[in-house]
C-alpha cells in the first residue's frame, strides 16, 4: 500500500529550527503604492504588496535600457569606447537630460554614467537608436519587450526607453527587482557604477550632477540602482544594500515626495537587515529522516541533502517553524545512493515556504527471498486484519 507518509524528523533538526527564532516575520506597513522586498542571497521574498500589478515605472524603466546596453557591450555588439550620433529626437527630450545636442559624440561609457547618475533621457535614446533593428526608439522598445518576456517580465511593456510618460508603458514592481537581480548577477563589472554619486558631462550641466538615490550617502550598504518620478507614477526607488554576506534588492512605487521615498528606503533597508537573519539549518550528508522500505534488503533508508541548506528566518521568538519529510511510499527496493527519493518542507509563518529534495543516503539492494514473503504476508494479512501489530516483520512497511 503506497501513500504519502510524513517521516519523523532527527531532533537535531527540530532543535536548529527551533532555536531562536520567530513565529511571525515582524509586520511591516509600507506607504508605498507598490512594494517588492528580496533578499537576494537566499532567494527569499520578504515582502509583496501590489507586486504584480502593472505600473507607470518612470526612471526606473531605464533599468531595462541598461541591461540590453550591458548584454550588447558583452556581446561585442558595442564597445564602451565607441561614440555615438546624437538624433533630433534624442536631443528634444526634457526632464533629467545630460544637455546633449546633434553636434556631440558622447562614448558609451558617458552614456551608460548619464543614464545612471544623471537619469538622463537623452542618453537612453541615443542607446536605444544605436541598438534598434531600424534604428528607432520605438523599435528598441520593443525589443525591451520582448527580451524582457524572455527574462521572466511578465507584466512589463516598454513604450520607449526612459520612462517618458507615455500609453502603455508599464511594469510591476516584482518586475524591477527581477530585472535589478539580473543586473547584479549578470553584469557585476558594471553594477559598481550604479554607486556612483556624482558625474559632470562636459561641464554643460552644473545644476544635474548627483545621483539622486537618497541611500548612497547613509553608510547603509546601499549601492544601487535606480530612482524615478513622474507626476502619474509619483516617487520610486528600485534598491539594493549589502550588509555582510547578505544582500537585499527592493522596489518601491508611488510615494508622495522625495522626502518620504528617502524615508521609507531607509526604513525598508533597516528592516530587512535587523528583523531577518539568515541561519544554517543542516548540512550536507546529514541524516534528516528515514523513510520506509519495500522488498528491500533493510527496512528504512536514511535521508539526506546533496548542499548545505542556510535560510533566512524572523529574529524573534522561538514557535512556528516547522519542518517534515514528505515522501510516497513505502519506497520499493532497489534504490540507489543519491537518488531524489523524498522532500523536505519548512515552514516559516510570515514567510514563503521551502521545498528542499531528499535523498537515498545509501543503497537499498533488493530484498531475498525470505524478506519478500514476509513484505508479502504483511501486505496480505493488513489487508485482512489492519489492526494487527506486525510491526516486527522486516521488510514491512506502513
Amino acid at each position: 500500500m503506497r501513500r504519502r507518509h510524513a517521516a519523523r524528523l532527527f531532533l537535531s533538526l527540530l532543535l536548529i529550527l527551533g532555536t531562536g527564532l520567530s513565529a511571525v516575520a515582524q509586520s511591516f506597513d509600507t506607504r508605498a503604492r507598490a512594494a517588492y522586498v528580496f533578499d537576494q542571497t537566499t532567494g527569499t521574498v520578504l515582502l509583496e504588496k501590489d507586486a504584480d500589478v502593472p505600473l507607470p515605472p518612470a526612471s526606473m524603466s531605464k533599468l531595462m535600457t541598461l541591461y540590453m546596453a550591458f548584454e550588447a557591450i558583452a556581446q561585442g555588439r558595442l564597445q564602451t569606447d565607441e561614440r555615438l550620433q546624437v538624433s533630433e529626437h534624442a536631443m528634444s527630450y526634457g526632464g533629467s537630460t545630460m544637455f546633449l545636442d546633434t553636434t556631440d559624440r558622447p562614448t558609451v561609457e558617458d552614456l551608460l554614467r548619464g543614464i545612471i547618475v544623471l537619469s538622463g533621457n537623452d542618453a537612453c535614446a541615443v542607446i536605444a537608436e544605436a541598438l534598434s533593428p531600424d534604428g528607432t526608439e520605438a523599435g528598441f522598445a520593443r525589443l525591451m519587450t520582448e527580451r524582457g518576456r524572455e527574462m521572466g517580465l511578465t507584466n512589463s511593456t516598454f513604450v520607449n526607453s526612459n520612462g517618458w510618460p507615455a500609453a502603455g508603458h508599464r511594469m510591476s514592481v516584482r518586475d524591477l527587482g527581477v530585472l535589478a537581480d539580473h543586473i547584479i548577477t549578470d553584469y557585476p563589472t558594471f553594477y559598481p557604477l550604479f554607486a556612483e554619486q556624482e558625474f559632470e558631462f562636459d561641464g554643460r550641466a552644473p545644476t544635474n550632477t548627483r545621483n539622486r538615490n537618497p541611500l548612497l550617502s547613509l553608510n547603509i550598504g546601499a549601492d544601487g540602482l535606480k530612482t524615478g518620478h513622474t507626476e502619474e507614477a509619483g516617487y520610486g526607488l528600485v534598491g539594493s544594500a549589502k550588509q555582510g554576506d547578505r544582500r537585499i534588492i527592493f522596489v518601491i512605487s508611488g510615494l508622495s515626495s522625495t522626502a518620504e521615498r528617502a524615508e521609507e528606503s531607509e526604513r525598508i533597508v533597516n528592516w530587512a537587515f535587523r528583523q531577518f537573519v539568515q541561519r544554517g539549518v543542516t548540512e550536507a550528508g546529514t541524516r534528516i529522516a528515514e523513510a520506509e522500505v519495500w522488498m528491500g534488503a533493510q527496512s528504512t533508508v536514511g535521508l539526506t541533502v546533496t548542499e548545505d541548506v542556510e535560510l533566512l528566518m524572523p529574529v524573534l521568538d522561538q514557535e512556528g517553524i516547522t519542518a517534515e519529510v514528505v515522501y510516497t511510499g513505502p519506497l520499493e527496493a532497489p534504490i540507489e545512493e543519491g537518488a531524489e527519493i523524498a522532500e523536505l518542507r519548512i515552514t516559516r509563518e510570515g514567510l514563503p515556504d521551502v521545498n528542499l529534495p531528499l535523498v537515498a543516503e545509501s543503497a537499498v539492494a533488493r530484498g531475498g527471498f525470505g524478506q519478500r514473503v514476509r513484505a508479502a504476508a504483511f501486505v496480505l494479512l493488513h489487508k485482512v486484519a489492519p489492526e494487527a501489530d506486525l510491526s516486527a516483520l522486516p521488510g514491512g512497511g506502513a
